[in-house]
């Protein structure tokens, strides 16, 4: 028996015939022809143990971070809890001159017919006091709220809203002569600051 019968089927192949077990064109069972992915591996995708990168996450999915400017309505807003709180020192100021001369002139015989003076007075100098703390106070928190529009959150918005809205009321009753301005500035900043853009500058992510 010789290998080079050309008869021979257990015989090395010749003349580039693929053997017994090899299918034509030279290639090995297992291995794909023509730089075609093996088996298991999808064309045209990366192999498996490379995931691809996440995509990217529109707003409120972690990525991004709002806005980084403050949106002209609430600055606009902002402005206007501080001439609101200009406003309320003003008028604690006068409280307090109207508590001191109610104090000195409560006794004076001269003013003991005046209905309009008595009236005041039966307020008493203590009422009087309390009434300007109060009106300072709430000046005072004009500044707070404006002071933290920067870095404050929701909490600061919801607080912002509550207090134009009971600042509206107040400036239509009981004060309506001199509350007409708090009114149409408190309803301007609840507008201003309960808008979209507004929501979304104190719900963005703080850094």
């Amino acid at each position: 028996m010789s290998f080079g019968d050309p008869n021979n089927p257990y015989g090395q192949p010749q003349g580039g015939q693929p053997g017994y077990g090899q299918p034509q064109g030279g290639q090995p069972y297992g291995q794909p022809q023509g730089g075609q992915p093996g088996y298991g591996q999808p064309q045209g995708q990366p192999g498996y143990g490379y995931p691809q990168a996440p995509p990217v996450q529109p707003y409120g999915g972690g990525y991004a971070t709002g806005p980084t400017e403050m949106p002209g309505g609430v600055k606009a807003a902002r402005v206007m809890l501080f001439v609101i709180a200009g406003l309320q020192v003003l008028g604690a100021i006068f409280g307090a001159l109207a508590a001191v001369g109610v104090a000195k002139a409560k006794d004076d015989p001269a003013l003991k017919d005046d209905v309009q003076f008595q009236q005041v007075a039966d307020l008493s100098v203590g009422a009087v006091w309390a009434i300007a703390f109060l009106i300072l106070a709430w000046g005072v928190l004009a500044i707070v709220l404006g002071a933290k529009f920067s870095s404050g959150g929701n909490g600061i918005r919801v607080t912002t809203m509550v207090f134009g809205i009971i600042t509206a009321v107040l400036g239509l009753y009981p004060f309506v002569v001199v509350g007409l301005v708090h009114t149409t500035l408190a309803i301007l900043i609840t507008v201003f600051v309960g808008k979209s853009d507004g929501g979304e500058w104190f719900n963005r992510a703080q850094r």
